[in-house]
Parts: structure tokens; C-alpha cells; sequence
């Protein structure tokens, strides 16, 4: 069951990247995401339950990871094309594979590693593809955004999996939506304060209703997969990260980008390895 929740949670958050990227048309980054992870929020509220202080800490350790990958994800959307932004934000899967096996003692087998194999070699082959947009990885801003988006993000995924062997997934999604949505506000605040000339205003727009429901969804498909006993974190996030595909797809007809044939062909290699990931989770 854990495979298929992967899934859906990669589907969702295909979509869910390309209306961040069209959201920020309209407001900055930080409106975007606190407007949506807000609305998140309620749309969870009801599922809020009372814990004691050791769990409340711990997620607001979580809502400072995420918070942190969301606003250096988001800002990099703002310099570099969406598809290669998700390429470079594919690549988390390679971090948290490494310490899923070194912390968690997790084994794949030999189907899995092949998955593995392929879609990192889909990663490396789509980089290439971007540089020849005239995107220097070494210097731009955007890439080195992204970078700090990815570890952060990892940190997260592997904080998860050790947060969820204590606390259930709904527990989870609810509190972290609350924290992420105060240390939002608290940078709005902050931000608005120290440049009172440029402050950053909120325009309503109905793509942030849609990115709070598509997160919402993918986030509880997510944490009902990794509290799973037999779940594998590293293979779970190879195939959330799949979700670049529609990121990809949608991002070639929304927003017209180039080099689309290039990355398209890289795309099918990583799309092949996720499904020898799929084969082996099932045989497992």
C-alpha cells in the first residue's frame, strides 16, 4: 500500500510545483507559501490532537527544515526554468538513499538498485541538458538556491522517518502546517520591518487555494506511506520525486521553455528506473 500512496503523492506534487511557479506571477515568495500552507492549516484542523512537549518541539525542528527548503525552492523558481529547476531538485533522492542505508540500515535489492541506478543517471543526463540554456551551475543564483533547497529537503525526508516511528502521520501534518505557517509570518514580519519601503503585499489568487489542496493531499499520502512498517524511505523518495515528470510536461506547455526534446529523452530514462523501483518494492 505504502508503493501506490508514493505514487499518488508524486502525482500531486507534480502539479503542485507548477502552480507554486505560476502563484509567484502574482505575489512573492513568502505570501505564496504562507497563504498556502495557511490554508493548509484549517483545511486540517480538524484532525488536531493534544501532545505532549517533547512532540511539539520536535516539529517545529521540522517546520524549520521545511520552511527552509520551501522559501530556497521557491525563490530559485524565480531564476531558472522549471525544467531544470526539477531536475536539480530530483536529485534529493541521491542524499537520502545514502543515509537511509547508513542510518536506518535499509537494503534494496537487485531490481532496486537498478531503479536507482537509472534515475540517477536520468538526473546527470538532464543537468547536461540544462547547460546548454547558457545556465552556468557554478555561479547562477537559482542553482545555488536549489542546492540549499535539496539538503534541506533531505534533512527533512530523513528527519521524518525517524519522527513517524513515535508520532502519527496526522498528528504530524497538522502541527507542522501550524509551525510552518508562524515561521512564515515571522519572516514576513521581519522582512516587512527591516524595509519598510518595499514591503511585500498579499494579492489574492485562487492558484494559492489550489497549491493548499494539492500539498494537503500529497503530504498525507506521504506520511501514511513512510509510517508504514515495511515502507523504504529511499524508494519512496525516488518515486516522489518522479513527480518531475508532470512538473516537467505541464512546465513545457504553461510556461513554452526550450530545450524541451533533450530533457524529454532524460525524462524516460528516469521514468524507466522508477518503475524498476515499483517492480522491486512489489517482489520485495
Amino acid at each position: 500500500m505504502w508503493l501506490w500512496l508514493s505514487v499518488l503523492s508524486a502525482c500531486l506534487l507534480g502539479v503542485y510545483d507548477v502552480a507554486k511557479k505560476k502563484a509567484l506571477q502574482r505575489n512573492s515568495v513568502l505570501w505564496v507559501l504562507f497563504g498556502a500552507t495557511l490554508l493548509s492549516a484549517i483545511f486540517l484542523s480538524p484532525t488536531l490532537s493534544a501532545g505532549p512537549l517533547r512532540d511539539h518541539l520536535m516539529l517545529i525542528v521540522k517546520a524549520f527544515l521545511v520552511s527552509s527548503s520551501w522559501i530556497s525552492g521557491l525563490a530559485a523558481l524565480k531564476y531558472i526554468p522549471i525544467t531544470t529547476a526539477s531536475p536539480i531538485k530530483a536529485t534529493r533522492p541521491v542524499i537520502v538513499v545514502l543515509f537511509s542505508i547508513l542510518l536506518f540500515g535499509e537494503r534494496l535489492n537487485l531490481w532496486q538498485w537498478a531503479g536507482v541506478l537509472l534515475v540517477f543517471t536520468a538526473l546527470y543526463l538532464l543537468s547536461r541538458s540544462s547547460k546548454s540554456e547558457g545556465i552556468d551551475f557554478s555561479s547562477n543564483k537559482g542553482i545555488m538556491l536549489m542546492v540549499v533547497s535539496v539538503i534541506t529537503g533531505s534533512a527533512s525526508a530523513l528527519y521524518d522517518k525517524y519522527i513517524l516511528q513515535t508520532l502519527e502521520p496526522l498528528f504530524v501534518q497538522s502541527w507542522t502546517n501550524i509551525y510552518i505557517s508562524a515561521v512564515l509570518a515571522l519572516c514576513i514580519l521581519v522582512k516587512n520591518l527591516s524595509d519598510k519601503e518595499n514591503r511585500e503585499k498579499f494579492h489574492w489568487d485562487w492558484t494559492i487555494v489550489l497549491i493548499a489542496v494539492l500539498i494537503s493531499i500529497s503530504d498525507c499520502a506521504y506520511f501514511f506511506a513512510v509510517n508504514e512498517d515495511d515502507a523504504l524511505l529511499s524508494v519512496i523518495s525516488l518515486i516522489r520525486r518522479g513527480s518531475v515528470a508532470i512538473t516537467f510536461a505541464l512546465g513545457a506547455v504553461v510556461f513554452k521553455e526550450r530545450n524541451i526534446r533533450s530533457k524529454a529523452f532524460s525524462l524516460g530514462v528516469m521514468l524507466a528506473g522508477i518503475v524498476l523501483l515499483m517492480l522491486g518494492s512489489s517482489i520485495a
